[in-house]
């Protein structure tokens, strides 16, 4: 079972199209990236990290989500890095404002980078260990390279499309301890974004073994990418949420679809709701079930 949409599948960009962009071996890239982002956690995002939480710079958003400095700091130290070695490929990054999104998200047709520069915010100013940056190459309005970097395990997650994901180097393949079973899987499932009758039936009759929920959407889609948790479902998501992680999942063989049966990735800063799974099996059975919670209206096709 192939889990790429029929234009997915039509839309692989060459190795050579993406190196003569970057101007380097995909290979070469990884590394390059890799350094950035890690160098930048080392030097902002860790130190902060370890004061203690009412040291934090901790301010709200208009839509009421938390920011600090480190994730401010984080997104210029990246942006600049990354023009320096790539003055052609804008950035849009999650603290950029709404004027620069909007300026921003019109170059995903030829090309720019999309950064969450601490994802997982509210764990990190809490002071629990479960954040990361996220980073996605978008290439004519298609995720053609990603990096999802945890800094407190020291794992950076990458993918390149039709080449496989990658956890420090080494190949991710999915590993077998369910039997392909929804009711032997282990669920991420954010609770907060979903509607009410759905949250009441999962946490009353859940078809799964267990659930979590740690909260930085980014890292889930690599845990999933893992098989550290098998299924995932989250209510509403960003692009900067999703576009890296997307990608590593796919590349390591998983499926995920928007309630409506979509793809996830959309050129838009409208926020997106996800089903996914690591196990194309167990992704039909999660499909299913959700399908038959009739009053959600999930119509959710896949070849």
């Amino acid at each position: 079972m192939d889990c790429r949409t029929e234009s997915q599948r039509n839309e692989v960009l060459t190795h050579d199209h993406v190196e003569q962009l970057l101007n380097m071996p995909i290979g070469t890239a990884w590394q390059v990236l890799r350094d950035i982002v890690s160098q930048a956690a080392q030097d902002i995002m860790l130190p902060k990290f370890a004061l203690n939480a009412y040291q934090q710079e901790v301010s709200h958003k208009e839509d009421d989500s938390l920011v600090t400095l480190a994730d401010k700091q984080m997104q210029q130290r990246l942006t600049e890095t990354l023009t320096s070695y790539w003055p052609d490929i804008p950035v849009l990054g999650e603290e950029q404002t709404s004027q620069q999104h909007a300026s921003v998200i019109t170059y995903l047709d030829s090309a720019a980078w999309v950064l969450d520069p601490i994802d997982g915010t509210g764990n990190f100013a809490a002071g629990i260990p479960y954040f990361c940056t996220s980073l996605a190459l978008v290439v004519e309005s298609k995720v053609v390279l990603s990096l999802v970097h945890d800094p407190n395990r020291d794992e950076s997650f990458f993918a390149f499309q039709g080449s496989g994901a990658h956890l420090n180097g080494q190949i991710l393949r999915p590993r077998v301890m369910f039997n392909n079973s929804l009711n032997h899987a282990s669920a991420l499932i954010d609770f907060k974004r979903l509607p009410n009758n759905l949250a009441s039936i999962l946490a009353i009759d859940p078809p799964y073994r267990s659930q979590r929920s740690f909260g930085a959407s980014a890292l889930d889609w690599c845990w999933i990418a893992a098989s550290r948790c098998q299924v995932y479902l989250h209510g509403s998501q960003m692009l900067w949420d999703y576009a890296a992680g997307e990608l590593i999942l796919r590349e390591a063989g998983g499926c995920s679809s928007s309630f409506d049966g979509k793809a996830v990735f959309e050129k838009s800063l409208a926020p997106r709701s996800v089903i996914a799974a690591i196990d194309p099996d167990c992704y039909r059975q999660w499909r299913d079930w959700l399908n038959g919670r009739g009053d959600l209206r999930l119509k959710l096709e896949i070849d």
